[in-house]
């Protein structure tokens, strides 16, 4: 080939050869890196189309979010309370006597609830609404206030019903969702009124549990609120956000927000929809919730190893029996240790609790209870076992 020197075939040849390695190069790159052999040379179109991407996707993520805190919301309502007025005196032990100062007579928000039916039904916690002797009112997001007229309490779960008179205006209710398909990992977003001062406060997070079971109140299991199957999340619920929905990325109510962990971060509970639709369409039905059995005893679980250290049997340890009730025309007594109800053997897993949940106001039951008797000189004496007979009654607050 005329013209063609050693010098320049030689020159041509290494070029082709860094021409090659690049390709190689960016083909391994495209393997390992996901970038494409003409990055190198087309920077600008190439790169320019990715960040589109990841600007997309972020983009995306949060108008989900934005998405169900805007159609949510306008269902979200806050629960305030006003209790009555009364004088508290105060004495300061370093001078100045005794003051006083006026507790109550002012509204205050203290929970979150959503409006479950356009003629004015809300969902929120029992324990929202636990006041008896208080006023009750809810204000929408467009700071509209309803005066609350009627409250129904569940029994035997945390749930209370609201009525109020929307006056003609036409509410939008939540949309219920099915909670027997969560999974952990789940995106949710929580709204409520955080800290009973923050309305509407919107957090996300994601179902960092299933089939939890919690105990909320006294020591005394007897008449604490014991929740089955609640759903862990890391969605942040503070107080104030109680009877607040947990939300799927769809917007629909999967769950309740009911407690949050003491001493922890990140772990709050929420009462799955299921659990609600069974109870809120009962109550359209009849009126009320369903009936809760009660035998009328405060008591604390004795374990295994506490039975053992004391020398007593596993059960329920009596702390008190509510007067009046089934366990007291049964025969119950304080101190006394409840061994088994029925067929069933008490312990730290069948709680007492849970053995009366599955039963029916008006159903009699069996109980065997280790009662100890001391001697004669008010020592030690022969303890007994002894089987008694209860009708569970109906619960009533």
């Amino acid at each position: 080939m005329k013209g063609l020197t050693p010098k320049k075939f030689i020159i041509g040849v290494a070029v082709a050869l860094v021409f090659l390695v690049a390709l190689a190069s960016g083909a391994i790159a495209d393997r390992l890196f996901g970038i494409k052999p003409l990055d190198y040379f087309i920077p600008r179109r190439e790169a320019g189309f990715r960040v589109g991407t990841l600007e997309q996707k972020v983009i995306t993520e949060e108008s989900v979010v934005i998405d169900v805190a805007e159609k949510v919301s306008p269902s979200v309502v806050t629960v305030s309370i006003e209790t009555p007025a009364r004088k508290v005196l105060e004495f300061n032990p370093f001078g100045g006597g005794i003051s006083q100062r006026i507790e109550g007579g002012t509204p205050q928000d203290i929970g979150t609830g959503f409006i479950a039916s356009s003629d004015g039904l809300i969902l929120t916690n029992k324990h929202v609404v636990s006041e008896t002797d208080a006023k009750y009112k809810v204000i929408t997001n467009d700071d509209k206030e309803y005066e609350v007229k009627q409250i129904s309490r569940d029994p035997s779960n945390d749930i209370a019903i609201l009525k109020i008179d929307a006056g003609g205006v036409n509410l939008k209710p939540v949309e219920l969702g099915d909670s027997s398909n969560l999974k952990v990992g789940q995106f949710v977003v929580a709204i409520g009124t955080a800290l009973g001062e923050f309305r509407h406060t919107v957090t996300t997070g994601v179902i960092s549990g299933l089939g939890r079971g919690i105990t909320a109140g006294s020591l005394y299991e007897g008449y604490v609120e014991r929740l089955d199957d609640v759903i862990q999340t890391d969605a942040a619920i503070n107080p104030g956000n109680s009877g607040g929905p947990l939300l799927n990325s769809a917007g629909q109510v999967i769950a309740i927000n009911v407690a949050v962990a003491q001493s922890a971060q990140n772990i709050g509970f929420a009462i799955p929809i299921n659990t609600v639709k069974e109870a809120l369409g009962q109550f359209k039905q009849t009126g009320k919730f369903p009936a809760k059995p009660y035998l009328g005893v405060e008591y604390q679980m004795i374990s295994k190893q506490s039975a053992i250290l004391n020398d007593v049997p596993e059960g329920a340890y009596v702390v008190s029996v509510i007067a009046g009730s089934s366990a007291e025309r049964a025969g119950i007594e304080e101190n006394d240790i409840i061994t088994k109800m029925g067929d069933t053997q008490l312990s730290e897993e069948n709680t007492l609790a849970a053995v009366i949940s599955g039963k029916k106001p008006g159903d009699t039951i069996s109980i065997e209870v280790w009662r100890p008797r001391p001697g004669a000189s008010g020592l030690e004496g022969d303890d007994e076992t002894t089987t008694l007979s209860a009708t569970l009654s109906e619960y009533t607050e």
